[in-house]
């Protein structure tokens, strides 16, 4: 889900922030969410418990989500 949801947000962010194609914006935020992967991979594996591994993952899967519900309700956008 925060692969996924990474890859998108950059993809509705960065247009409108700097200016760039929607072509080399979804490209760079699929190329992104990769190191978002891998840092969600290495985040789990360096949790002390399975509960502090969930719950990392959940909040940053509900962080981007908000984000994404926000950015598609004021562009317009749709992902």
């Amino acid at each position: 889900m925060s692969r996924r949801s990474s890859s998108v947000v950059l993809a509705l962010c960065l247009p409108a922030v700097f200016g760039m194609a929607r072509s080399e914006a979804t490209m760079t935020g699929l190329l992104a969410s990769f190191a978002v992967f891998a840092f969600a991979v290495m985040w789990v594996f360096a949790a002390r418990t399975a509960l502090r591994a969930w719950s990392g993952l959940a909040l940053a899967a509900a962080v981007l989500g908000s984000l994404l519900l926000l950015l598609t309700r004021t562009t317009g956008a749709a992902a």
